[in-house]
């Protein structure tokens, strides 16, 4: 067996290419568009880069490639939570414990004979390449595609980074609601005494301004960098990669999916709902094909609550109710079928309830590891 650096042009095509071979046989798998996962990892197209590191690595057996994975450092991650960790991410292996094993202890390595990043003390994963991006393995719940931005994998992935000594971090929850089963008016009712409620303190639930674009981006930074401050594993966007996440987003989403939250005229929280293009992706097999991607658009049928916060100031007050309702409400008149609230956190016990309250049915967990040296 013999592990390398991805150095070359060609070893990078492969390590995008081995997904494939991993998912062949896969009816649930939904390729990712090449050309965004090229983006993702391309140091000079993502500014994540601009705070991090990565080591990408192949494994061969006999020649024959069977594994990947990459090592990741990001500054601001450490800076914040005042935690020497690294990540592994991108992680795709034959069902086979020596595998697993090379792989892993290849990013171990480079942690910590890191120049620059002294003392690494734990390693987290699957990271895609950041805690703002995609995370966790699929551990546990009903089978079927992943929504957009969530994770999937074999299920055999669990029992390999169990046996080479990887143990649980975090779970992450997602619920899913089916419309089928939401009574509207009971929910328009809840929201009419809410808003009621809030008439005094001048409170407003608007959709974004896409218009005013760089506005509405920097009132989401704004509330997302306070929002989510406490929360395991975060770590603030920069302007440049929330502008640059908010340019892709923009394409996607839908504009009455997108609520924003105004408390005397100040920003206070907001709320983003995407249409599933994971429906439409599944049929792309990773390049991007414009006419097929309009015709397969027509037949989205759900949807993933992404985003959802309220500034600290601010919790607990029922706000988060309010903009569950009118995301529900809008949700509804978009057409879609099922809502997926995702992730939440195994300990964010007020979110769970809210899920729950607005009919969503826990369906699926994703599980963060860790490795501590």
């Amino acid at each position: 067996m013999q592990i390398i650096e991805v150095n070359t042009k060609k070893d990078f095509e492969r390590f995008i290419d081995f997904a494939w071979e991993i998912y062949k046989n896969d009816k649930n798998w939904v390729p990712p568009l090449k050309t965004e996962i090229k983006n993702l990892l391309d140091e000079k197209k993502n500014p994540f880069w601009e705070h991090a590191e990565k080591k990408l690595f192949l494994l061969y057996d006999n020649e024959k490639l069977v594994g990947r994975i990459a090592g990741i450092i990001d500054k601001n991650y450490i800076k914040f939570q005042n935690e020497k960790a690294g990540f592994f991410g991108f992680f795709e292996v034959f069902d086979n414990e020596k595998y697993a094993k090379i792989l892993l202890d290849s990013v171990k390595k480079w942690l910590l004979t890191h120049q620059k990043f002294k003392d690494i003390k734990i390693m987290y994963g699957p990271i895609n390449p950041s805690t703002n991006d995609e995370m966790g393995l699929f551990y546990d719940g009903q089978d079927g595609s992943p929504m957009l931005m969530m994770p999937y994998n074999p299920k055999y992935y669990i029992n390999l980074l169990e046996k080479v000594g990887l143990k649980k971090a975090k779970d992450l929850y997602a619920y899913i609601l089916d419309y089928d089963f939401v009574e509207i008016k009971k929910l328009q009712i809840i929201k009419e005494k809410l808003a009621k409620k809030f008439l005094e303190k001048n409170v407003v639930i608007r959709t974004i301004n896409m218009k005013k674009i760089k506005e509405e981006i920097n009132f989401a930074l704004d509330v997302y960098n306070n929002a989510w401050d406490k929360n395991w594993g975060f770590v603030p966007w920069t302007k440049k990669e929330f502008y640059n996440i908010a340019d892709m987003l923009k394409r996607l989403a839908d504009p009455r999916l997108i609520l924003f939250l105004e408390i005397a005229r100040k920003p206070a929280g907001m709320l983003i709902v995407v249409p599933d293009y994971n429906q439409v992706l599944k049929k792309l097999n990773g390049r991007l094909n414009i006419f097929k991607f309009l015709w397969f658009k027509r037949n989205i049928n759900q949807a993933r609550l992404m985003i959802l916060g309220v500034k600290k100031e601010f919790r607990k007050q029922g706000f988060e109710g309010l903009l569950y309702l009118n995301a529900a409400q809008n949700v509804k008149e978009t057409g879609f079928k099922y809502f997926e609230f995702s992730w939440i956190l195994e300990d964010n016990v007020l979110t769970q309830r809210a899920a729950e309250m607005m009919g969503g049915k826990l369906y699926r967990k994703y599980r963060v590891y860790k490795m501590e040296f």
